[in-house]
């Protein structure tokens, strides 16, 4: 009988390496379905939360849409504003002379508004004669454009144009500037119509309004 007790261990100890085995297989087998599960739920997460930085991006986008729309709003109704005071203003005053800076007597290329040589030399002409009569003037600055590029943009251009007078006449002839107005109408008021090149010429004007 003794030659029989170690097969019955060796049977035993395989059995039972057998259930181990099977015990562990278990185990990994649901430690594989929770990594799976977590793993699909990492990926919908990650999923929402590029959804949300999609939405945050088109909520950032009409911001500064909205944002831009009320900039622009408000600086039409500033130069509205600007447009109702300046014909008050001249309602009120007496209009002694315009002096008009366009390009038979100076030069406005396309798209700039520096002051040139030339218009400098009428401007001082004109200040010259208003300090020999010693007047208490009132100047009105009207920047104007052609018709080329959006009319918003040629509303800038015209301001800046009428702008940089307004500083030359400021910095170089010591006007105050609450004795200066400045306004843009663009290309709303042509002395020419836009069909060649010179009556575009024509069109980039600045035209200073002396008022007494």
């Amino acid at each position: 009988m003794r030659p029989i007790i170690p097969v019955l261990l060796i049977v035993s100890v395989a059995g039972y390496g057998c259930a181990t085995k099977k015990y562990v297989g278990r185990e990994v087998g649901e430690i594989n379905t929770k990594v799976d599960n977590l793993s699909g739920e990492v990926e919908k997460t990650q999923e929402r939360v590029k959804r949300n930085e999609v939405r945050i991006d088109e909520v950032n986008k009409e911001t500064q849409s909205a944002k831009a729309g009320a900039a622009e709003a408000k600086g039409t109704a500033d130069r509205a504003m600007t447009r109702a005071t300046e014909a008050e203003r001249a309602a009120k005053g007496k209009l002694i002379y315009t002096v008009t800076l366009s390009n038979d007597k100076v030069t406005f290329p396309v798209n700039r508004f520096a002051v040139s040589d030339g218009a400098k030399q009428i401007v001082d002409e004109a200040i010259a004669q208003l300090k020999a009569e010693n007047r208490g003037v009132y100047f009105e600055i009207e920047g104007h454009t052609d018709s080329t590029g959006p009319d918003t943009y040629n509303m800038k251009l015209g301001e800046e144009r009428a702008e940089a007078v307004r500083n030359y006449l400021h910095d170089q002839h010591g006007i105050a500037l609450n004795r200066m107005q400045v306004i843009s109408y663009g290309e709303s008021k042509p002395v020419e119509d836009n069909k060649t090149k010179d009556h575009r010429a024509q069109n980039r004007r600045v035209v200073i309004k002396v008022l007494e």
